[in-house]
């Protein structure tokens, strides 16, 4: 591939068409027009174009429209046949005069311009025969009038010869060139995650927040995209938020684009138009009515420059491009921003969040009630999820902040609010050197330490130091340990996951003690969470009633991070069914960029579990992939193991026994060093599911036991919950019956049946498997009658095969063989192999081969199954298939739920090969469809 080629970003498909086309024009000629808005990458395309035809033997020969020569007759003609002077010759010697004389060779009176066009014509042919010909013109519209007539004539005639014709010129732009009846390719915007490509490579150092501001004031825009990140000074590279008003520096190239359009018009339509960019909403009826004087009719000369667009239904102004509105900022001065701003805000008098940002931007000095405004707005925002506009408004808050203290406070908030929900970790941390510096004989706020724990666990530091920090934070604070003093109810979450993280019960003790002093009482989430989150199988049945009230109002709830901590306190209980609509709410805003990043996280986290759980394997891997990337993308490191806990546990049930092994190899190898107790002791239950898969019943009780050793669930090690009934099965395999007793009246002490019914349907089969020959019977169907089993597959099969088991050794087979049947069913369908394969021998040991009643007939997919698998298997995401098909991202997961079992696979990557193997005729052409 060419170097102009290989520096192309996002553009392969047109390159592609252009080098087709003019595969066919070396033979047979062709012209095309290239069209776009100006920087969309025109002149980028025209280069790779000019040099793959180059590349290929095809002479090329260029010419550009040059503004300052548009008066210029033959100017452009001439810089394009120069190169062919010599050639020349070859011509009558009419139409070499004509050329000669037109181009400025000779002297002579002017030539008729018709008969220059054939000369021009003859010449380009007469060059094609010794070989192909590429004539490349970029900047149409200013090529001078003589030779766009000329460039247009011979464009429209050289089909036939072995010369091409490539033009560029930008959308709707005039000129004299008369592009009518020529084959025209539109340039487009970059697509967005093209585009984001495009600019990490470029440049990688910007904030995720900065990055996000220019991919929108861009919009896909290649050259504006570049040009304004180039422009940006090193602190606005790693801003985490920026005003909304405000407008980005435009470079040189793009106020030669853009700022000289709006210079040149009249007064009251630049001053409409700096209320609208300031506005930012594009409600035409606010900018009227901050304008005063100005009429509507003053933005005519705009809108017939096609500067903005005005909706008469809708009443909204809207600028055609994101820079056109960055330009008109640009190109005004500060007081008249700020006389914008202060009427804008006079016209916002019952909207605070608006107003207060208004009054900031034309605040020129301390102010300390602008400042008060813009934190109480600060605050509206975060509640709302917009976690970049509460960091921006506390920034501005503290720069406003008349003293030391103030604005010491303001920017400690701002830095927790980054750290721990808006993903810009770095910006976090340079915040805290500003909070330093602000008031350096101030101490450590409470936002401040829990900023800092956050930075300190996703970098180098381990969870002890972190939980020291904020302790001491917390215990030499000024806040009277009121519980309405939200700088210490947010320390006590943070310190409460420091806690969890530690994993030992005497990182606890300081957490309650806190909760003892607060006053008047306990906030009714935070005495939740310490009673289902922290040690829920001594503490939970007291906290269950007051998290399903809490659980029952979330339907009203929009405040992201409630949403979440309830989440968390739900996880133990197996509540997490009554949050997923408000999870998906705050996926859906986070996958917007509405949303803060760590609040997605972690609904996502809530999702994955909840799906693994009620056997929705497919989405759980899906929706763990995306926990992933986002942690690399906002470079929370400490969070990955969460996602790989949900991978290790989805590939040990698939039998995918390596990649488990690895996986929970990784997630030790981060948190041995960090003193992570809590992400070990997810490993070690990984681990143990994947050892009882393989058949390895003495390491899986190893690992379980390591999680909190038989006949005792350990203080403060919730996670012992979740592997309960694998410690019993793993000791009851490998002869430790004594164990694997004591561990089921530990189980029964703790009366962890009434925390949740999963844990009453794991408690009472761990009961179970251990009970006599002639309570087996009896104790399996009480364990199996429990309410609502069917919600959790995968665990139901494995209580069904381990009472099938048993009644096979009890010689009972006829029951045994259903109780068989209905787990190696439940195994298949939710493609959990090694499961499935012990169901399957111990039918054959019973002399049966398949439940009865179950299809002999071969795995059929319907042909929308079939066409769903084909996409997933060319690599297209959920996402990308549900585009194409029209069906939403949960039905593709859903389709190819069902399909890799029928397949007899467990991941996307061996769908092509199974495919492959996968008879045409099982796909029935009349299969219902499910759109």
């Amino acid at each position: 591939m060419v170097p102009a080629a290989r520096s192309l970003v996002g553009r392969g498909e047109e390159l592609s068409y252009i080098r087709a086309y003019f595969e066919d024009a070396a033979v047979a000629g062709g012209a095309l027009l290239l069209s776009g808005e100006p920087g969309v990458g025109k002149t980028a395309l025209l280069d790779a174009a000019a040099a793959a035809a180059s590349e290929s033997g095809t002479r090329v020969l260029r010419a550009a429209g040059v503004e300052f020569e548009a008066d210029v007759s033959y100017s452009c003609l001439n810089q394009l046949l120069f190169p062919l002077y010599g050639a020349f010759e070859a011509l009558t010697a009419v139409h070499r005069d004509a050329l000669r004389v037109a181009l400025g060779f000779g002297s002579g009176p002017a030539p008729d311009r018709l008969l220059v066009s054939n000369a021009a014509l003859l010449l380009v042919r007469e060059v094609a025969v010794e070989g192909p010909l590429l004539l490349v013109v970029d900047d149409v519209p200013w090529v001078d009038r003589a030779s766009a007539a000329v460039l247009g004539f011979v464009a429209r005639r050289v089909v036939g010869s072995r010369v091409g014709f490539l033009a560029a010129s930008r959308s709707n732009a005039g000129g004299f060139f008369e592009r009518g009846g020529l084959t025209e390719l539109v340039l487009r915007p970059l697509p967005p995650a093209v585009a984001q490509d495009l600019l990490t490579s470029r440049f990688p150092g910007l904030a995720l927040g900065v990055r996000r501001r220019l991919l929108a004031e861009a919009g896909g825009n290649p050259l504006a995209l570049l040009e304004l990140a180039a422009g940006l000074s090193g602190p606005q590279r790693l801003a985490s938020a920026w005003a909304p008003g405000s407008g980005l520096p435009l470079s040189r190239r793009l106020q030669a684009l853009f700022a000289a359009r709006v210079s040149d018009l009249p007064e009251p339509c630049r001053e409409l138009m700096l209320l609208g960019a300031l506005d930012g909403t594009g409600d035409l009826g606010l900018v009227l009515a901050a304008a005063g004087e100005q009429r509507l009719d003053d933005l005519e000369p705009a809108e017939r420059d096609e500067l903005v667009r005005i909706e008469d239904r809708t009443r909204r102004l809207e600028f055609r491009h994101p820079l056109i509105r960055s330009a008109v900022v640009e190109v005004s001065t500060g007081a008249e921003r700020r006389r914008a701003h202060l009427v804008l805000a006079e016209a916002l008098a019952s909207q605070l969040e608006r107003r207060a940002w208004h009054l900031g931007e034309a605040a020129v000095g301390p102010d300390t009630e602008v400042a008060a405004l813009l934190e109480e707005a600060a605050h509206r925002r975060l509640r709302r999820g917009d976690a970049v506009g509460a960091i921006a408004s506390l920034t501005r808050a503290a720069e406003l902040s008349p003293d030391a203290a103030g604005r010491s406070r303001r920017l400690a908030e701002a830095a927790y609010i980054g750290a721990d929900a808006g993903g810009e970790l770095g910006d976090a941390s340079r915040l805290l050197v500003d909070v330093r510096r602000a008031n350096p004989a101030g101490g450590d706020s409470l936002y401040a330490a829990a900023a800092s724990a956050f930075v300190l666990i996703n970098g180098e530091g381990d969870v002890d130091t972190a939980h020291r920090l904020l302790v001491g934070a917390i215990e030499a604070g000024d806040h009277g340990w009121r519980a309405d003093n939200d700088a210490l109810d947010d320390a006590l979450h943070t310190l409460l996951l420091l806690c969890w993280f530690a994993g030992r019960p005497q990182m606890w003790r300081p957490f309650f003690a806190a909760l003892d002093r607060l006053t008047p009482e306990v906030p009714d989430l935070l005495w939740v969470l310490a009673r289902t989150f922290a040690d829920p199988a001594r503490t939970g049945h007291r906290g269950a009633a007051r998290l399903d009230a809490l659980i029952a109002g979330l339907h009203e709830e929009s405040d992201p991070t409630r949403i979440v901590r309830l989440g968390t306190g739900s996880v133990y209980l197996d509540r997490l069914a009554g949050l997923r609509e408000a999870a998906w709410r705050v996926v859906r805003m986070g996958r917007d960029g509405a949303g803060p990043p760590r609040r997605h996280l972690g609904s996502l986290l809530h999702l994955c579990f909840d799906d693994y759980l009620t056997g929705q394997w497919a989405q759980a891997s899906e929706l763990a992939e995306e926990g992933l990337r986002l942690c690399d993308e906002h470079d929370y490191r400490f969070f990955t193991w969460y996602f790989r806990y949900v991978q290790a546990m989805l590939a040990a049930a698939r039998g995918e026994a390596d990649t488990s092994q690895a996986l929970t190899d990784a997630i030790l190898r981060f948190a041995a060093p960090r003193g992570a107790r809590a992400a070990e002791g997810f490993a070690l239950h990984a681990r143990a599911v994947n050892d009882i898969g393989r058949g390895d019943y003495d390491s899986a009780y190893r690992n379980a036991s390591a999680l909190s050793p038989a006949g005792s669930l350990a203080p403060y090690v919730p996670h012992a919950l979740w592997a309960c009934l694998d410690l019993v099965e793993a000791a009851v395999h490998t002869d430790r019956h004594a164990e694997a007793a004591a561990h089921v009246d530990a189980l029964g002490e703790a009366n962890i049946a009434a925390l949740s019914p999963r844990l009453a349907l794991l408690s009472a089969a761990a009961a179970a498997i251990t009970a006599e020959d002639e309570r087996v019977e009896e104790s399996f169907e009480a364990a199996l009658a429990l309410p609502d089993v069917e919600r959790w597959p995968f665990d139901l099969a494995r209580v069904r095969l381990s009472y099938g088991e048993r009644l096979r050794r009890m010689r009972a087979t006829a029951k045994a063989r259903a109780q068989l049947g209905a787990a190696l069913e439940a195994f298949e369908r939710l493609g959990a192999r090694p499961w499935a394969e012990r169901a399957a021998g111990e039918l054959r040991a019973t002399g049966m081969t398949r439940p009865r009643g179950a299809t002999r007939r071969p795995a059929t997919l319907t042909a929308q199954e079939r066409e769903i698998a084909e996409l997933a298997g060319s690599g297209l995401t959920n996402k990308q298939i549900a585009e194409r098909l029209f069906l939403s991202h949960r039905t593709v997961g859903a389709h190819l739920y069902q399909i890799f079992p029928k397949l007899g696979i467990t991941s996307r990557a061996a769908l092509r090969d199974a495919l492959a193997a996968f008879p045409e005729e099982a796909t029935p052409p009349d299969a219902a469809e499910d759109r």
